[in-house]
Formats: structure tokens, C-alpha cells, sequence
């Protein structure tokens, strides 16, 4: 993408107007795209400080991941928003490498080899849940919309792969077996699919027998806010999608994001290259993911302090998120849920798991 001089000077005006100066600047930076500012530019004055970043940043093919964090520190700007629409027509702005994550790695031990359970710190914070009565193909279940707050946890950066649940699956039982090679489409780096809720649970249990960690499914409340990483638009990756940046059935659409490729199959994890302002990769589509919470019609009287709700409701259906390969589009908004029997299996149902952040702090980060 090259940026006009007409899109320069209003960018330019942007950061100037939004950021009080260098540091403020160089903060942004950091936390988002992982720079460090004073090794890109060299010009004394602010003002050309803030040229020399754009120019930096075009070569680089990095201005979508410049929006990226404005979008984020400053939900619905309409002057943000305007340059943005101007610059990315499809209304995406999209992290093509993903970002630097603090967290920790659980070594699955394959032999003598360990494979690599990554996990990424989500931090604590306060959002809103739900969609909005104005969301594009909302449906009633997202609502009421209501603030919660989410302690800090850790979360699988990935689903979990077929490489790791082989692992799992060997390691001693808990409570019920679990078939060492259940999913439909085959490979070490795709998502494990054709997993029950029960399974899920089981494999949380046996990765806290051999950790002495408590890894669990993640609350439903958990998961709407680590998959929209601060965003509060349909999707993390803004108000439309589209099979470049996700898996889906791409023959359909959502808003006005275009038709795309429908691959009918799984792609292995973080296929697309792309991680949320969390770290986190493969929220919207590809396989589902399994929740803790028993089914409720509704969030009227839910938990607002992200745990799960395990109260009332159904208790004989638990929730996915996320939607899949299988699902149109409107399927894998950040806010859509699906009930489902646990006992349930299929080549569109996988997981990802959590552990509590105070206990999983004091091991080495990496």
C-alpha cells in the first residue's frame, strides 16, 4: 500500500493532534508495534520526528499495524476512523506478525524432546460484554450487554494442537479415556477437533496432575475479552471479515466484507500469521471452542467478575465460541454463542485452555 501526500499530511496531523509528544509517541510504539523509536528516527523537532515514523513505516508495509494501535487506544475517533476507511477500504486493520506476548512455555515432554504449550498473559481489565442492538446480525442471546471485570489470566496462544493433545492423551488418566487421534483433518500443527466438552475438561485435568498447575476451560466471560483484546467492533480485526485473515466459509459474507476462499477443512494454527493486541491467534473461525458456563438465554443476571456461570440456566449444554471452517461469518463475531450438548463431536469443535495468573506468576515467563 502507498500512501498519498494527501494521506500523509492528514496522518501526520493525527498522531500530532492525539500524542502530546516523543514520549507519549514512543509509548505507543513500544507497547503496540514493538519499536523503539529513537532507533527509526533521528529528527530533533517533534514534527519530524512524527514524518520520519510515517516514512518508516510505509517502507515497511506497517502503517495497518500503526492503525492497529491507534484503533485500539482510541475506540470510535471519527477522525481516526475516517483516515483509516480512506486507507483500508475493507475496514481491516491487521497485525501480520504476531505481537510479543508476556506469558510462559509448558514443556510437554515427547521423549527426550518438549513440545511447546505456549501461554500468553491476558491482563485484567474491564469490558463490555455482549453486542451491541445495532451489531449487524446480533442476535438476542448477546444481550443484554453489561461491563465486566476479568482478573489477569494466562490462555492458550493457540488452540490446542493434535501434537499436544497425542501428548495429553498418553499422559494418566482422570476421569475418562481420551482416543489418542480423534480429529477429522490430520497434522501435528492443526487444531484438535471431534473433542466432547467432557474431553476438554479431561484434558485440563491431566495437564494439571502433571503440572501442579490448575488449567481449566475458560469462562465464557474470559473468552469474549481475550479474543476482543480492547476492541468493541464485531471481530478484533474491525467490522468485517475475510478468508485472508481467517478460516470460514468464505463463499459467504458479513456487512460488506467480500466473498473469499471456503478451504472446507481445519488450517494449521496461526496459518493466517495474525495475533490480536493480546498475542493471541485463531479466535475467529477455524475450529470452536468449548467454555466452562452452563447455557443461559441471556445475560440477564450474569457474573460480572468473569468467572463462569455455572448457576441456573442449562446445565446439560455448554457454550462455543469462536465459530469454525464450517460457519458463515456472522458465526465467529467476538460475541456470538452457540449452545451445544457436551457430549458432542465433531470436525468443528476444538478448545484452548486457561490457568489462573496469581499461581502461574512465580514460574519463569518466556
Amino acid at each position: 500500500m502507498e500512501v498519498s501526500a494527501q494521506q500523509r499530511h492528514e496522518l501526520q496531523q493525527v498522531l500530532l493532534s492525539k500524542f502530546s509528544g516523543r514520549d507519549d509517541l514512543a509509548s505507543l510504539l513500544e507497547k503496540y508495534l514493538h519499536l523503539n523509536l529513537d532507533e527509526v528516527v533521528s529528527s530533533a523537532s517533534y514534527e519530524g520526528v512524527v514524518s520520519q515514523l510515517i516514512d518508516f513505516l510505509d517502507h515497511r508495509g506497517q502503517i495497518g499495524d500503526l492503525f492497529y494501535a491507534l484503533d485500539t487506544t482510541s475506540l470510535n475517533d471519527p477522525q481516526i476512523q475516517a483516515l483509516q476507511r480512506s486507507l483500508f477500504p475493507s475496514a481491516l486493520t491487521l497485525r501480520r506478525t504476531p505481537r510479543t506476548a508476556h506469558g510462559f512455555v509448558e514443556p510437554l515432554l515427547v521423549g527426550g524432546d518438549a513440545l511447546p504449550l505456549h501461554m500468553v498473559l491476558v491482563p485484567g481489565g474491564t469490558f463490555l460484554m455482549g453486542s451491541s442492538d445495532d451489531e449487524p446480525e446480533r442476535k438476542e442471546d448477546e444481550g443484554p450487554q453489561h461491563e465486566v471485570t476479568v482478573p489477569p489470566f494466562f490462555m492458550g496462544r493457540y488452540p490446542v494442537t493434535q501434537a499436544q493433545w497425542r501428548v495429553v492423551a498418553a499422559m494418566s488418566q482422570v476421569k475418562r479415556e481420551l482416543h489418542p487421534d480423534p480429529s477429522r483433518f490430520k497434522g501435528d500443527n492443526r487444531p484438535v477437533e471431534q473433542v466432547s466438552w467432557y474431553d476438554a475438561v479431561e484434558v485440563c485435568a491431566r495437564l494439571s496432575a502433571h503440572t501442579s498447575r490448575q488449567y481449566r476451560l475458560p469462562s465464557e466471560a474470559e473468552w469474549e475479552y481475550a479474543c476482543r483484546a480492547g476492541t468493541i467492533t464485531p471481530f478484533y480485526f474491525g467490522n468485517t471479515l475475510t478468508t485472508e485473515v481467517a478460516n470460514y466459509k468464505g463463499n459467504s459474507t458479513y456487512a460488506d466484507g467480500p466473498e473469499g476462499e471456503y478451504r472446507a477443512e481445519t488450517t494449521p494454527v496461526d496459518h493466517f500469521g495474525i495475533a490480536n493486541a493480546f498475542g493471541l491467534c485463531d479466535t475467529h473461525g477455524n475450529v470452536n471452542e468449548w467454555c466452562q458456563d452452563h447455557w443461559h438465554d441471556s445475560y440477564a443476571g450474569a457474573p460480572t467478575d468473569g468467572s463462569a456461570w455455572i448457576e441456573g440456566g442449562n446445565p446439560d449444554k455448554r457454550i462455543l465460541r469462536g465459530g469454525s471452517w464450517y460457519d458463515l461469518p456472522r458465526y465467529c463475531q467476538s460475541a456470538h454463542r452457540y449452545p451445544y450438548v457436551p457430549d458432542y463431536l465433531s470436525y468443528f469443535l476444538g478448545f484452548r485452555v486457561v490457568c489462573s495468573a496469581p499461581r502461574a506468576l512465580h514460574l519463569p515467563t518466556g
